[in-house]
């Protein structure tokens, strides 16, 4: 568990005010939420859903919806879990976005909504945590993801400014992603919704997988 060790690490004390520091530069968390709608007995799966942050947002809005998360780290997800007294219907566990299945979860059938809100880029192998996110998707089910994009319409300033301010959160986006998100319906099927925001700053993806 080497990963999750690093990120125990990292946020052993960053949790306690992880909120109020990414509220204005984690942009786009709120509209994808917003953008969400879940059916009668839908499911939600939050990966690296961090404080929980989403997830009560989520659970406020769906008491009847079974909504689930988790993490690497362990110390965000207890911070998660002292705060989900009213959500009874999320469940947490930890582990990784790469390797999660439904047993993880203790479900026997995938989700119909799996969440990446800021996590791909923190996640150096993450077009595998696509893909087994893809994986563990119900047919017809949507993926949905809010991330830093490639910034190519920034200054050029200004993007120097960023990703050294957020590598020294250990978060590297990679201008790789829009374009992977755009790949997916042509190698999986499905319709693919793509949004950028504030000069390429960030991007919101919505993916609908084929039903069949």
């Amino acid at each position: 568990m080497q990963t999750a060790e690093k990120m125990d690490a990292q946020y052993r004390y960053q949790r306690y005010v992880y909120d109020l520091s990414r509220k204005y530069y984690l942009l786009g968390r709120d509209a994808i939420l917003d953008d969400i709608a879940l059916g009668p007995q839908q499911t939600l799966l939050e990966a690296g859903c961090g404080t929980g942050r989403n997830l009560r947002k989520l659970a406020a809005r769906y008491p009847q919806n079974a909504l689930y998360g988790i993490d690497a780290a362990s110390v965000m997800l207890d911070t998660a879990q002292r705060q989900m007294d009213k959500h009874p219907n999320v469940t947490l566990r930890q582990a990784l976005a790469q390797q999660v299945t439904p047993a993880t979860l203790d479900k026997e059938t995938g989700f119909d909504h799996i969440l990446f809100s800021y996590v791909l880029s923190m996640i150096p192998d993450w077009p595998h945590a696509i893909e087994q996110a893809l994986c563990n998707l119900k047919p017809g089910g949507t993926l949905h993801v809010v991330d830093f994009s490639d910034q190519r319409n920034m200054p050029a300033w200004c993007q120097r400014i960023l990703l050294t301010w957020l590598d020294w959160f250990h978060v590297h986006p990679d201008p790789q992603v829009p374009a992977y998100l755009e790949s997916l319906s042509a190698r999986h099927g499905g319709t693919l919704e793509l949004r950028q925001i504030a000069s390429h700053y960030a991007l919101v993806a919505h993916f609908h997988k084929n039903v069949t």
